[in-house]
């Protein structure tokens, strides 16, 4: 029995289920975590007002420069140690973390913790 659901159906599934518990406050905000096949991409998000307080992917400039691609965990790292960054600057250091029904593993770890290494609590 094959199941007729695409990988993008089954993903968007998976984050529903995420997303009933984990809710991002001004005082805790939500770190989403998104991939794709090329790059991958991380924001702080205050769930209450519907903003988003800081953004960092491996499109960035200073990324680019550095990686040569953004889809693995060395770029993840960094995106991750970005995002730290602009959440200290803004005085955030407790966040929710998301991984957007992605497996904790792989790309989606090692941003996380990168994150928790620059000073994120999770």
């Amino acid at each position: 029995m094959s199941s007729n659901f695409t990988k993008k159906q089954i993903l968007d599934r998976a984050h529903r289920r995420v997303r009933k518990k984990v809710i991002g406050t001004a005082e805790k905000p939500r770190l989403a975590a998104h991939k794709s096949g090329k790059h991958i991409y991380a924001q702080l998000i205050d769930d209450q007002k519907g903003i988003t307080l800081a953004f960092a992917s491996s499109l960035d400039e200073g990324l680019r420069k550095e990686a040569k691609h953004g889809g693995n965990c060395d770029s993840a790292k960094r995106v991750g140690k970005l995002l730290a960054e602009k959440a200290k600057s803004q005085k955030i250091t407790n966040v929710v973390f998301d991984r957007g029904g992605h497996l904790y593993h792989g790309r989606i770890k090692s941003l996380a913790d990168a994150a928790r290494e620059a000073g994120l609590e999770f």
